[in-house]
């Protein structure tokens, strides 16, 4: 039976199909957490590079990294999402892989950022002069240097990557109406808030205690990280 309390058989209740929530809200947590770490994954896998690209001794080319980052940082995510599900790119895969470049610019931003700090920059004009190369500069002498800021900015970036998924998802931009998805059960669900509450709290207490989490995860393992050292 559709949007069923709580009860026996079901300790959360029915959705509006008459699934089970318990197990759609445990399926989709598999959803949810894959997706927003794969666009995260995205993001910094071009970011790093882009950064250290524009970080380079070649000032022209960081002028035209920047500016081309600097572009796609106007457009806003969701903005680029719906001109997305306009064009009939409504799966998955595109939406993780857009909202995982949409980040490109802001890690690409910070990476430079950093490499370029005074004292960091000192270091590295240090190494160039001794003959050092692109590999060793990068990969052992700023590699360590950015550890810490990425860290710290993945873990606010998994918060934008989240919310910027679930919005896509909760407006129809994204996973069809079947899935299993936190954000989808939430707007799938919401006509039937007062009758079922349970299929819609539930879900958006995940996203919310997900989004806490993470963060949270990653201030107190970066907090070991300083201690230990």
């Amino acid at each position: 039976m559709p949007s069923q309390p709580p009860g026996a058989g079901h300790p959360l209740g029915t959705d509006v199909l008459g699934r089970d929530v318990l197990w759609l809200v445990l399926h989709g947590g598999a959803s949810v957490l894959g997706s927003a770490l794969a666009a995260l994954l995205i993001g910094m896998a071009a970011g790093v590079p882009l950064g250290l690209l524009a970080a380079g001794p070649r000032r022209g080319l960081d002028e035209w990294v920047m500016r081309g980052l600097d572009l796609l940082l106007a457009f806003p995510g969701l903005l680029v999402l719906m001109a997305l599900a306009a064009t009939g790119h409504r799966d998955g895969y595109w939406l993780v892989t857009v909202a995982g470049v949409l980040q490109v610019p802001s890690v690409a931003r910070l990476v430079r950022g950093a490499a370029l700090a005074p004292g960091t920059r000192t270091v590295v004009e240090a190494l160039r002069m001794q003959g050092r190369g692109w590999a060793y500069i990068n990969l052992r002498h700023l590699a360590r240097e950015l550890a810490a800021p990425l860290a710290t900015d993945a873990g606010g970036r998994f918060s934008v990557v989240l919310y910027l998924l679930a919005a896509a998802n909760f407006l129809g931009l994204g996973l069809p109406v079947s899935s299993p998805d936190w954000a989808v059960l939430i707007e799938r669900n919401s006509d039937a808030l007062f009758t079922q509450p349970a299929a819609v709290l539930v879900p958006a207490g995940l996203l919310t205690a997900l989004c806490v989490g993470g963060n949270l995860l990653v201030d107190r393992a970066l907090a070991r990280g300083r201690r230990g050292r």
